[in-house]
C-alpha cells in the first residue's frame, strides 16, 4: 500500500514532467511547402498577350509535417509573392492573376516561417518556401480575317539585364526572359514600342525611328526584326 503522501509527491513529480514535455508529438515541424499546380499555362500563340488579363487561377499550398508525419493546407497561412509581377500578380489567398502586360515565365513561392509548432513550442525560426511556375504563351501572330497576311513586327533580345517590350497599339508585350516574340498588325499602321528595363536599357537596333526607350515604325509595310537591350 502507498502511503498518502508517496501519492501527492508522485503525482506532483508527473505534472512536473507533464509541464516540461507538453506531448509525444512535439514539437511538430514544418518542413515543405508543395504548391498545387505545380505549373501553369494561359494565352495562346495566336491570341495577343493582352487579351490574358485578368485570366485568374486558385492556387493551393501544402505543407508537410513530421513529429508525427502529417499534410495540412496552409494556403491562407503563407506569403505569397510573384518574381515577375509586370506577368503576374498573387494575392494573400494565392489567387493568380494574369497582368495581361508580359509573356514568359514567373517563379510564384509560398514562403512561411515557423516561429513555434502548433502546440505553441519554440522553434528555430527556420523559413520555408515553395515555388511553382507560370507560363504566358506569347504571341506569335496570325493572319488577317480576309486571308492576307498581316506584317510581323518580332523583338530579340540582348544584353544581360532584363525588361518588357510593350506596343501601341496594343498587341505585342513580352519581357526578356521569352527571347523573341511577336505580333501582326495591320498594313500602314504606326507603331509605338516601349522598353521598360528591370536594370538599364542598352538601346534600340534595327529601329527606323528611336526617342529615348521607344522605337516608332511610322507606316509598317514589311516584317521587320527589332533588337532590345537590356544591360
Amino acid at each position: 500500500m502507498i502511503a498518502k503522501g508517496r501519492v501527492l509527491l508522485i503525482f506532483g513529480c508527473l505534472a512536473a514532467v507533464t509541464a516540461i514535455m507538453p506531448g509525444c508529438g512535439d514539437p511538430q515541424e514544418l518542413v515543405s511547402i508543395a504548391i498545387q499546380p505545380g505549373t501553369e499555362t494561359i494565352g495562346a500563340s495566336n491570341i495577343p498577350v493582352s487579351a490574358d488579363a485578368g485570366s485568374q487561377v486558385q492556387l493551393r499550398a501544402l505543407g508537410t509535417y513530421v513529429h508525427p508525419p502529417v499534410t495540412k493546407d496552409i494556403t491562407n497561412q503563407v506569403t505569397w509573392s510573384s518574381n515577375t509581377p509586370q506577368m503576374f500578380t498573387v494575392n494573400s489567398t494565392g489567387l493568380l492573376t494574369a497582368t495581361g502586360q508580359s509573356c514568359g515565365a514567373t517563379i510564384i513561392s509560398a514562403t512561411l516561417q515557423t516561429n513555434a509548432d502548433a502546440s505553441g513550442v519554440s522553434s528555430s525560426g527556420a523559413v520555408v518556401t515553395g515555388s511553382m511556375t507560370a507560363n504566358v504563351t506569347c504571341y506569335t501572330g496570325t493572319t488577317s480575317g480576309g486571308g492576307g497576311a498581316q506584317p510581323v513586327v518580332a523583338i530579340s533580345f540582348a544584353g544581360t539585364g532584363s525588361g518588357t517590350v510593350t506596343s501601341s497599339p496594343l498587341g505585342l508585350s513580352c519581357t526578356s526572359s521569352a527571347t523573341t516574340c511577336s505580333a501582326t498588325f495591320p498594313v500602314g499602321t504606326e507603331v509605338t514600342l516601349t522598353a521598360t528595363a528591370f536594370g538599364t536599357f542598352g538601346g534600340w537596333g534595327n529601329c527606323p525611328l528611336v526617342s529615348g526607350d521607344t522605337c516608332t515604325i511610322d507606316n509598317l509595310t514589311n516584317d521587320v526584326t527589332l533588337t532590345a537591350t537590356f544591360d
